[in-house]
């Protein structure tokens, strides 16, 4: 279906969160390392409950290895300076929604390798800094599905 790419997360109940996300979206889940925690660690298996099981994860050691690994339709970086809002996005099956660390966001080098249409934000309120990064994923992972009618 799609593709959820996790760029160096660093709170564990966000990615246990999203890893429930992924399992009942058949989305496949990539955390591109360094992770800011171990994918033991208790706050990540309560926020995902049981359905690690269920989920396709796979870890990257970086960024560069992970886009040699992988291949997917499109590309898209969620940012808050983005200028295209994500709704305007035609999503494809195959296509891959990118995600920054909580702290810090994406690095400038990632997102100025990308064509500005492949920048994508979420609207928010004036002097808003950002959503939750579990928030963020399934505003985006859900659009991207219901383009699609919903369809697995």
């Amino acid at each position: 279906m799609f593709h959820i790419i996790l760029y160096e997360p660093e709170i564990p109940p966000n990615t246990g969160n999203i890893i429930r996300l992924a399992a009942n979206t058949n989305c496949h889940l990539h955390l591109i390392e360094p992770l800011g925690f171990e994918l033991g660690d208790k706050q990540l298996r309560r926020a995902g409950l049981d359905y690690h099981e269920w989920a396709r994860i796979s870890r990257h050691p970086g960024y560069l290895e992970f886009k040699k690994d992988c291949q997917f339709n499109n590309l898209y970086a969620f940012t808050t300076s983005a200028q295209t809002t994500y709704s305007n996005a035609s999503f494809v099956p195959g296509d891959a929604f990118l995600f920054g660390p909580e702290s810090r966001g994406l690095p400038v080098g990632i997102l100025q390798s990308l064509s500005s249409d492949r920048k994508l934000r979420i609207p928010m309120a004036t002097n808003s800094r950002s959503l939750n990064l579990s928030n963020t994923v399934s505003i985006a992972v859900f659009e991207a599905w219901r383009q699609q009618g919903f369809a697995m």
